[in-house]
């Protein structure tokens, strides 16, 4: 019974300290996520009130992807500050029922708004600009969307792309072009 008990306390000091919190629905939860009533517009002012961009996590109960990035990438202490500091993070269940109303005006289920904004897959994430039109849909508004799980450096790359605003700049610069200047800047032997 003493290597039992042993054996359980030495498993509990295993696990990281950083564990990542579950919600009821199933999905991982960060401190710097906001619970918010879905409304976009709504959102988007909050953000720009805050000086940040709003950005949609879209995820879903046991996606290995959305806890790779949870549990390997957004600990990242760098990359954690610049979402807190720069970003207003609403996330959205690629199943979920609770509704959504988009920047036009149509209200939906979060699965419903997710086959309207072809969100096919987990994680997906999209960074919205500081304005968006009334008849424009979320998905259109992007400037930018990362769909799927990436390192620590390509997540980092596209966050601080997005937050320096760098899709405005007329210097031919794209986004595959920044990360890659980023990664030779870095030169750690690193592809990310």
């Amino acid at each position: 019974m003493k290597h039992w008990i042993a054996a359980v306390f030495a498993a509990v000091l295993a696990l990281p300290v950083w564990a990542v919190e579950m919600g009821d629905d199933g999905l991982h939860k960060t401190a710097w996520m906001r619970d918010t009533f879905r409304d976009l517009r709504e959102d988007l002012a909050e953000a720009n009130a805050e000086g940040k961009r709003l950005a949609l996590f879209f995820e879903q109960r046991g996606c290995i992807y959305c806890a790779k990035m949870h549990n390997e990438v957004y600990p990242d202490p760098g990359l954690t500050q610049l979402i807190e500091d720069n970003f207003f993070v609403v996330q959205l269940n690629l199943h979920g029922d609770t509704e959504v109303t988009d920047f036009d005006g149509e209200v939906l289920s979060e699965k419903n708004m997710a086959r309207k904004w072809n969100i096919m897959f987990t994680p997906t994430i999209l960074f919205l600009p500081e304005a968006v039109a009334e008849d424009q849909s979320a998905q259109k508004a992007a400037v930018a969307v990362m769909p799927g799980a990436f390192g620590v450096g390509t997540t980092t790359d596209m966050f601080t792309w997005v937050a320096e605003k760098r899709y405005d700049l007329d210097n031919g610069e794209d986004f595959q072009r920044y990360h890659a200047r980023r990664i030779q800047e870095r030169s750690n032997g690193s592809l990310d």
